[in-house]
């Protein structure tokens, strides 16, 4: 019997119509959590670090966002939340109520509000784009892109190096091109065009371009690659006014060594080292080499100390110096692996090593009274602790016996790692317990773990890895502080020591 359309059938076709059409137009991911009642609202804020949430006047007011917040939610799983709230439902009504929220006093009825650890941190105001969002979620705090600027709309924002080369390639006007790393700010205004070279990915183009710092500038022609321009205080006017004439950067006068300059340090060699210290009963030796900054930072106060003990009739003792890249025998005797290295020698033996003298009131002051320094702080792997300490011979090793590994990547002359050690220690102690869990460190200074830093993708100080049985899962950007504290994903539960079980979307998924 063929279908009868009815004035029964009509109301439920078009109630039909309206729901396949509403489904259809936006498929939200199931990674955006729907938030409804207060307390749930609570409970996100509690157990999440990094929380951004769309407020929306009625449940299609935020079409354009959720379809955005949907690819940034699957970019950003682990390290940050996306939440929804409809405001035009009867429960979504109250919490807006509760939680002072009008998105109706907006454009579009949609507002974007960020949570950090627990609290309201900003409204969410930079361009609605899937590039700024998800850099906004990595680091709310941090700076925003480059291109977000106004005054930066002329210039080429390069993404890949598949751009780059197909700019060089299609440009017919001269090229200035920027190699930057994201930072805080950034003086230059005029350019042609600029890339983000800081990414592992791009070490062949640093390499192919000598680059070694940020910002570094080169100059095209034709896809040709002439030369860098140098000046880095550079107004934009001073870039404008050099690029109607293009030349190359002066040859700099070279240094003159410092064994040669008019200074009163004595200068020491392999063949002397031993016959002055023979001949001078007490003697200072700074260790050095010519492209050391710290090196060239001291020699100043170094110099004005020699002035006084070195021509004083009355002096303790003499200072001295020795370019130990150079005269490598006697560096090699005494085991000299940084610069500079500062030691006290007696009678022609060696006494002390003395770290602390970097001025010239310091130096003075001990030529006068030589006494042993205070003993050096003990490093992060010598004090006891719960916190594994790993080589590139035991890394894997240890790892993949793990169910979860949370690695911390350091230096230790890194301010930002000395503060996060007592945050890393303490997490580790309390997980200290549990044989599946372990927080591990890397001292990326010591010797061949340069090269396993180097592997794992660590490009600054310090860098915090997952990794679940040995395979790495992600790099944890979150509060170096108490989130810390709870391992498993950069979303962690703060509820300490607390299992729980999530299930979204069908999907179920333990958290830590």
């Amino acid at each position: 019997m063929p279908f009868q359309l009815s004035v029964v059938n009509i109301p439920v076709l078009l109630l039909l119509v309206c729901v396949l059409s509403l489904l259809e137009a936006v498929k939200v991911s199931p990674l955006i959590e729907k938030v409804n009642e207060h307390k749930d609202f609570k409970k996100l804020l509690r157990t999440r670090t990094n929380v951004l949430v769309l407020y929306t006047k009625t449940a299609t007011s935020g079409d354009s966002h959720l379809k955005l917040l949907s690819d940034v939610a699957q970019t950003v799983k682990g390290q940050g939340t996306i939440a929804w709230v409809n405001c035009g439902d009867s429960e979504g009504r109250k919490l807006c109520k509760k939680v002072k929220v009008d998105p109706s006093s907006k454009h579009g009825g949609a507002k974007l509000l960020h949570y950090k650890d627990g609290t309201f941190h900003t409204e969410y105001n930079r361009p609605a784009t899937f590039k700024s969002m998800v850099a906004f979620l990595k680091d709310p705090s941090g700076p925003p892109l480059w291109e977000e600027n106004p005054e930066a709309k002329d210039v080429i924002h390069i993404e890949t190096e598949k751009d780059f080369r197909k700019l060089l390639k299609k440009e017919e006007r001269p090229v200035l091109m920027m190699f930057y790393a994201p930072c805080k700010s950034i003086t230059f205004k005029i350019a042609l065009a600029g890339m983000n070279l800081h990414p592992a990915e791009f070490d062949g183009l640093k390499e192919e371009y000598n680059v070694k710092g940020y910002p570094t500038f080169c100059y095209f022609e034709k896809g040709k690659f002439l030369h860098h321009y140098e000046n880095y205080g550079a107004t934009a006017k001073d870039i404008a006014d050099w690029l109607k004439n293009p030349q190359p950067p002066q040859v700099k006068a070279p240094e003159v060594p410092w064994s040669e300059s008019d200074s009163s340090v004595y200068h020491l060699t392999d063949e002397s080292f031993d016959s002055f210290l023979k001949d001078h009963p007490a003697v200072l030796v700074m260790f050095y080499a010519p492209w050391c900054g710290h090196c060239k930072k001291m020699k100043p106060a170094y110099d004005e100390a020699a002035e006084i003990l070195n021509k004083g009739s009355d002096s303790p003792g003499v200072l001295a110096a020795m370019d130990a890249t150079v005269h490598k025998a006697v560096g090699d005797r005494f085991k000299i692996s940084g610069f500079p290295t500062v030691k006290y020698f007696e009678n022609g033996e060696e006494k002390y090593t003395l770290p602390q003298l970097r001025s010239k009131e310091k130096i003075l002051e001990f030529m006068h009274n030589p006494e042993a320094p205070p003993p050096p702080e003990q490093s992060w792997e010598e004090k006891p602790s719960s916190v594994s300490h790993l080589g590139l011979e035991d890394f894997r090793e240890t790892l993949k016996k793990k169910k979860h590994a949370l690695v911390m990547f350091y230096a230790p002359w890194c301010p930002h790692c000395k503060s996060a050690v007592p945050h890393f220690t303490t997490a580790a102690e309390l997980f200290k317990d549990d044989r599946k869990i372990v927080y591990a460190a890397v001292d990326c200074t010591k010797g061949q773990n340069h090269d396993l830093c180097k592997q794992e993708g660590v490009e600054g100080y310090p860098t915090f890895n997952h990794y679940n049985y040995g395979k790495f899962v992600e790099k944890y950007n979150g509060d170096r502080g108490r989130a810390m504290l709870h391992l498993g994903e950069g979303e962690g539960n703060r509820e300490e020591g607390v299992r729980e079980e999530n299930v979204r979307g069908g999907n179920e998924s333990t958290v830590f």
